[in-house]
């Protein structure tokens, strides 16, 4: 069972984080970066099925900076909430959340001594993308529909760590041409389609494709097992 800790960013913002230990050894350490809607009860079941299979893992609210401990369901007014927060989180000025996951990173290697990914979902799916080129601390970054990341802006990122991305072919907010062209702007990036809608992953979405969601947690675990492997260099 995970349990709350607290961080603090290089600013001096400080925020809390769920965090999940394995009970065995420790093969690698994750951040989890949430979607829109906090780090409520599917973050936090993510954070433990990490942990499960041996990663040290933590998901900090990245929503701290503007309302700490945000917790939204998936009906229509906590996506119309979920929404506002993240507009509010992207237009805070210099590095913005970028911080906090940063924070978050460095508490996994110090804690664990061993290398950190990051994984993220929707608006956490774009965050894993600019941290991947950002956050120096990573060694493998993998991105779940992150919402935004195929825009010309982003595609334009220059990645520091290996990088693995998962889309939905019948997701209306990332157009597949947009994700073909992402590809074709970042060949170095390991990208997947499957036959599924935004949200694929999270078992509390009407969206849930459960064939969909074991086929890139198979991937996302062989992704990590690859490159977090051995303790960090740092």
């Amino acid at each position: 069972m995970g349990s709350v800790i607290h961080l603090q960013a290089q600013d001096g913002i400080e925020l809390t984080a769920w965090l999940a230990r394995p009970q065995g050894p420790v093969r690698g350490a994750v951040v989890v970066a949430q979607e829109i809607f906090g780090v409520n009860a599917h973050i936090r079941a993510v954070t433990e099925r990490f942990a499960a299979r041996g990663f040290l893992a933590l998901a900090p609210d990245l929503f701290a900076r503007l309302r700490p401990g945000v917790e939204l369901g998936y009906d229509t007014e906590s996506m119309a909430q979920g929404k506002d927060l993240k507009a509010a989180a992207e237009a805070l000025p210099g590095e913005g959340v970028l911080q906090d996951l940063r924070a978050a990173a460095q508490w996994l290697q110090q804690d664990s001594g061993q290398r950190v990914g990051m994984v993220g979902f929707c608006w956490g799916g774009l965050l894993t993308w600019r941290a991947a080129e950002r956050v120096t601390e990573l060694s493998a970054a993998v991105c779940y529909y992150g919402g935004g990341m195929t825009t010309a802006l982003e595609a334009g990122r220059q990645p520091r760590c290996p990088v693995l991305a998962h889309f939905g072919r019948e997701d209306a907010w990332i157009p597949v041409p947009d994700v073909l062209a992402f590809s074709q702007a970042q060949p170095g990036v390991q990208m997947h389609l499957y036959e599924a809608d935004h949200g694929f992953n999270c078992d509390q979405r009407a969206s849930f494709d459960q064939a969909s969601a074991i086929q890139a947690k198979d991937r996302t675990l062989a992704f990590f097992d690859q490159h977090l492997q051995g303790a960090s260099t740092d």
